[in-house]
């Protein structure tokens, strides 16, 4: 009696190939795009079933660029990432699911010590070899969080009503996989 045997196989994201961005509503009227500069996710999965895929990420609160250092510096402050007290947010996943090109991966977030399980869609892209034989993997993944969820609840109220800055936040990544040997 022969026993099948798996490969377990390892990723590593391409960060030169990859980018992290968030979108939140600015005065209830324009989008601000912001990113995480510093970053990194792995993923190991035995064979090629995806849905039993393991994922890790991590952002480095302190990277995020807005495009205004004043913003970006408010953002690193207790008013929201506290980046000090708390230099990291992860994502760690907990269930994989779909098929061909359309997915969902859902999986504990963790923004300033509170987890809270998301669910995030994946559009896969497929794999490809580089000039110089390295296997790579596309996907881009988006969903949307509110921010307060997670202890991210400054505002200011504006005179004609409304707030400054919404609490939905939509988060998009574009991220290139490279195999590890």
């Amino acid at each position: 009696m022969e026993t099948a045997t798996t490969t377990t196989t390892k990723w590593a994201i391409d960060p030169a190939h990859s980018e992290v961005q968030f979108k939140v509503k600015h005065l209830m009227i324009s989008t601000v795009t912001g990113s995480f500069k510093q970053f990194g996710a792995e993923a190991e999965l035995e064979g090629d079933d995806l849905t039993n895929a393991q994922v890790s990420f991590w952002a480095d609160t302190a990277s995020i660029f807005t495009n205004d250092e004043k913003r970006d510096a408010h953002l690193r402050s207790p008013d929201f990432f506290d980046s000090e007290q708390f230099p990291k947010l992860t994502f760690t996943s907990t269930r994989i699911e779909g098929s061909g090109s359309n997915w969902k991966v859902t999986g504990d977030l963790t923004i300033k010590g509170v987890t809270k399980p998301v669910t995030l869609d994946v559009e896969w892209s497929g794999q490809a070899k580089d000039p110089w034989g390295n296997t790579k993997a596309g996907l881009n993944l988006s969903g949307k969080i509110d921010r307060k969820e997670w202890g991210l609840t400054w505002n200011a109220a504006l005179e004609t009503g409304g707030v400054l800055v919404s609490d939905e936040v939509r988060i998009l990544c574009e991220v290139q996989l490279a195999h590890q040997a």
